[in-house]
């Protein structure tokens, strides 16, 4: 049986059809890409926190999408989480992307698994634990994924704020210098252009 491919217009009307005020600032960019110019489209739609599982729950009703990874970005009052999905992947033509942008008070900074609809989104909801200090509720597994057990708690690398890494935990390579009880490494000079060879001519 055939797939009915909606267009990125269509999936657009039909999650605002279906959630209506949630599903906000929606954006479809297509670009040309390659030396063929094949079109390479990404879908932009904003959305509560609430909505997300809802959302993801009918998109997967459509057709199954593959995550590619949640990523995310400390803007100052707030973070958002981006989840990234390809779909009707394997149509020529047919495939784009669809971005779910969630945007998260940095007082309030919790949501839900997916891992539940999606299995291997586990590991990118641990990073984003880790990395941004964002609570992913019902988690199966919530133990770090990058960092050691002793890394400071209170601490997350992507983070824009006070909570990111401090100055204190930088080492910065350029203040360290060169060991001086090192034999310095040998410098090989370079060699001279040699002359370029004559081109005999048969005159």
């Amino acid at each position: 049986m055939n797939e009915t491919i909606l267009t990125p217009e269509e999936l657009v009307d039909r999650l605002r059809t279906t959630f209506g005020d949630v599903v906000t600032d929606p954006r479809i960019v297509t670009r040309a890409e390659g030396a063929k110019k094949n079109p390479n489209t990404n879908v932009w739609m904003t959305i509560t926190r609430d909505s997300l599982k809802p959302v993801i729950r009918h998109l997967m009703e459509i057709t199954y999408p593959h995550l590619s990874v949640i990523s995310g970005w400390d803007v100052g009052e707030e973070l958002r989480m981006q989840y990234i999905f390809s779909i009707y992947f394997g149509n020529h033509h047919g495939e784009y992307m669809v971005i779910f942008t969630v945007p998260l008070a940095k007082n309030d900074l919790n949501i839900p698994t997916i891992s539940d609809l999606i299995p291997g989104a586990l590991f990118t909801e641990r990073e984003k634990q880790e990395m941004f200090g964002v609570k992913v509720t019902d988690i199966p597994d919530g133990r770090r994924l990058f960092l050691p057990e002793d890394f400071p708690e209170g601490v997350y690398p992507l983070r824009k704020d006070e909570t990111g890494v401090p100055d204190s935990m930088i080492k910065h390579l350029w203040q360290v210098k060169r060991p001086t009880d090192r034999p310095a490494p040998p410098v090989t000079e370079k060699e001279e252009n040699s002359p370029s060879k004559e081109v005999k001519s048969d005159e």
